[in-house]
């Protein structure tokens, strides 16, 4: 197992460098045979922290289904919008540059978000192409597009569905800036340039409301953008993996019926991105 650490530096930090941890798996031969999707994980914690069950316990997933990945622990407040999604730009950035070296497939560069950590994947879908988020970082658009996303339970809008703890945190001392909250209302900003989409949340999260991911899902259809969603009618928020390793004394986040969500990945990666278990 290869593990490595990266420091993230952006115009604005308010405190320290984000760090992108490197897991690969290129101690056996089949792992040198062909570049492998490149998965960047981003936890959720509302802004304000970045929950570990979002963490390794994701990461091992996408190792087991032949991709390289890495954890990329963002700035949260106070940092304040686009600190995080600069950070983002430039962790897939470093992929893109490390390709050859970590054997990677620059054009499979997915980002995989949760609640919040959803909302910043998302954020870079829909702006990796704007001059605020690419230009103080001396990049070209194109180095810091991701090639897909994964979005669990998401937090998209900053409308009356919106959770407010997030938007207010991410927006901090800015949020009454004119125009800025309906910028982070990411149903609103998506076009034809947003990439291919996984979406997948539960009916009765009682802290992230459906209609997020349902409103993503509305202006990916009307911009042309191929996507799968699921919507599962039972369950709350913050499942990750919706099994024991995951839940730990936490009895309402063991969810046995929505643990189908990794697996639904593990298909819909196979399809767009081809991996490398599922084609020995």
């Amino acid at each position: 197992m290869r593990f490595e650490q990266f420091s993230i530096t952006v115009p604005g930090q308010k405190t320290g460098p984000a760090v992108l941890t490197l897991y690969q798996i290129d101690n056996i031969s089949v792992a040198r045979a062909k570049k492998r999707p490149f998965v960047i994980v981003c936890g959720g914690g509302g802004y304000w922290q970045i929950s570990d069950r979002e963490k390794e316990p994701i990461l091992l997933q996408f190792l087991a289904m032949g991709c390289s990945a890495c954890l990329l622990q963002y700035s949260v407040k106070p940092n304040v919008f686009p600190t995080a999604v600069q950070e983002l730009a430039s962790a897939v950035a470093l992929a893109r540059s490390h390709a050859e070296e970590w054997n990677i497939d620059p054009d499979k560069i997915i980002t995989c978000g949760f609640s919040a950590g959803g909302h910043l994947a998302a954020s870079l879908g829909v702006f990796w192409n704007r001059d605020f988020v690419y230009g103080p970082l001396g990049l070209a658009a194109e180095d810091g597009k991701p090639n897909g996303q994964i979005l669990c339970y998401p937090v998209i809008s900053s409308g009356p569905k919106a959770h407010r703890g997030s938007i207010e945190k991410l927006l901090g001392e800015r949020i009454g800036e004119p125009g800025l909250l309906e910028l982070v209302s990411l149903e609103n900003q998506v076009t034809g340039d947003t990439p291919k989409t996984f979406l997948w949340h539960t009916l009765p999260d009682q802290h992230v409301p459906v209609e997020n991911s349902l409103l993503f899902a509305q202006a990916l259809t009307e911009a042309g953008v191929d996507y799968e969603l699921h919507i599962y009618p039972v369950g709350g928020h913050g499942l990750s993996l919706a099994g024991e390793e995951t839940a730990g004394i936490q009895e309402l986040l063991l969810q046995p019926y929505c643990s189908s969500w990794i697996s639904m990945v593990k298909a819909w990666m196979e399809l767009n991105f081809q991996c490398l278990s599922m084609k020995q």
